[in-house]
């Protein structure tokens, strides 16, 4: 019976480590995991990753467009409790 219980703690160890050492891989190398990620994703695309901005939103900024106004008699800003 001990021994059962020495081999179940002896995997138990092992999957404890396997589990802290992918943990620390994945911390330690998270940019290029990310990165790669993103290359693969993009590449999925077949070269539409670029056209699908394509330069659409370049004068999304420009918009003069004319500030709200209230419509009539505003109500007071109440104080604030603090």
């Amino acid at each position: 019976m001990q021994k059962i219980i020495n081999v179940v703690a002896i995997a138990s160890g092992v999957v404890s480590l396997a589990v802290v050492g992918v943990g620390g891989y994945v911390y330690v190398n998270q940019e290029s995991i990310i990165e790669s990620v993103k290359e693969k994703a993009l590449g999925s695309l077949g070269g539409l990753g670029g056209a699908l901005g394509g330069g659409a939103l370049d004068g999304a900024a420009d918009f003069n467009l004319p500030t709200p106004q209230p419509a009539g008699p505003s109500l007071p800003v109440p104080n604030s409790p603090l």
